[in-house]
């Protein structure tokens, strides 16, 4: 049923999903690329593990486009329709993270025809044997590996996006209120500021000296740096609802008229759907310095890791921008009801600009503060 969900979607979503499989197609070329390594460098099997850890930030990023890409879907869907053939909420979870799984196992498909083509096993040699070199051509693959690897992102997709839909348990018959939960504070906001502290502290106490290799020939970074931007980015995906919200209450104090009220109570509703892929965006621009840094340090950029390093940013960005049409499709009713009360065009179309006007004047000195304050020692 997965895949006819996939043939039957409209244009928007077959274009997500086809962004889907191209991001776990890139995923799944760096963990092959990373398996080919100790084939073609048997006597430097460290370097492969190491790349295969490196490989965690594409392989955490596409999930999460995926799992974002998931969620969107099952919004558009007909509830009366899906209820009449049997399909209650956790048959919608569970068929959302089907077409998931589906769609990232086509790129990971994709990901191991490239491969092999690229080694010479489909016949031929394609750049001059360049790749192979690389992959680790004229050995056999270890075809267990390889699927072991490639089914990483499906997996993960298809587990994460069902626990995302999945319904939650009740435990009292007594009616939510929604209008209270909608506009609630999220609880992140303290714990990720927290991290962040600590993550931006341990890297400004990481050691000089001989760490962690860092892929594409970069140099090295300290272990306890490494740690450390982990934490921060973990710290800032969490506090990204709670500043969302907080700009959403800004607007909204001290006797807003239409405008900024308007505006400030969708920002307070949609912070938790913006809130984390936001941060993530965030945490993205702010290692933007230092990886500029590291290159401009006379170390370019290899083949693989510039792949790796446009996967994550494209991913980041389609997360996003993914959340955004999911909040606007969510205020559509609304709209639609403050039209019919005589709210002008113009008038939503300034609230809209005036919520982007202040999560950016929001995010961007944070992000910039982050970035100045965040230090990566090298570690050689």
């Amino acid at each position: 049923m997965g895949l006819r969900v996939l043939r039957g979607a409209r244009f928007a979503a077959l274009a997500r999903w086809v962004l889907v499989a191209a991001a776990s197609a890139g995923t799944g070329m760096l963990l092959l690329a990373a398996l080919g390594w100790p084939l073609a460098h048997p006597h430097r099997p460290s370097d492969a593990a190491v790349r295969l850890v490196w490989c965690a930030v594409p392989v955490v990023v596409t999930v999460q486009f995926a799992v974002a890409a998931g969620r969107a879907v099952p919004g558009g869907w007909p509830r009366p329709g899906l209820a009449a053939v049997g399909l209650g909420r956790a048959g919608v979870a569970l068929l959302a993270a089907s077409a998931t799984a589906i769609a990232c196992a086509a790129g990971s498909a994709v990901a191991l025809l490239v491969f092999l083509h690229l080694r010479g096993d489909l016949g031929g040699l394609p750049f001059h044997g360049a790749a192979s070199d690389v992959l680790g051509g004229g050995g056999s693959v270890p075809l267990a590996g390889a699927l072991t690897l490639l089914a990483v992102v499906p997996v993960g997709a298809a587990v994460t996006g069902a626990a995302r839909l999945w319904p939650p348990r009740t435990v009292s018959t007594a009616p939510a209120p929604a209008e209270v939960s909608a506009t609630a504070p999220p609880k992140g906001l303290p714990w990720g500021v927290a991290l962040t502290a600590v993550g931006l502290a341990a890297e400004v106490a990481a050691p000089h000296g001989h760490g962690m290799p860092l892929p594409g020939g970069l140099g090295s970074i300290a272990p306890l740096a490494l740690g450390g931007w982990a934490v921060a980015t973990v710290g800032m995906v969490l506090a990204g609802p709670g500043v969302v919200h907080a700009c959403g209450r800004l607007l909204a104090a001290f006797r807003p008229g239409a405008l900024r009220l308007l505006a400030g109570r969708a920002l307070q509703e949609e912070s938790r759907a913006i809130g984390r892929p936001l941060g993530a965006l965030c945490a993205t621009a702010a290692a933007v310095p230092a990886v500029y840094d590291l290159h401009r340090g006379g170390r370019p950029f290899g083949p693989l890791t510039a792949l790796a390093t446009v996967l994550v940013v494209l991913c980041i960005l389609a997360t996003v921008g993914t959340a955004l049409l999911e909040a606007k499709r969510g205020r559509e009713p609304a709209n639609a009801a403050l039209r019919q009360f005589g709210a002008s065009p113009a008038l939503l179309r300034g609230a809209v600009a005036l919520r982007a006007g202040v999560v950016l004047a929001a995010a961007v000195p944070l992000t910039a503060l982050v970035a100045a304050l965040a230090t990566v020692p090298p570690g050689r």
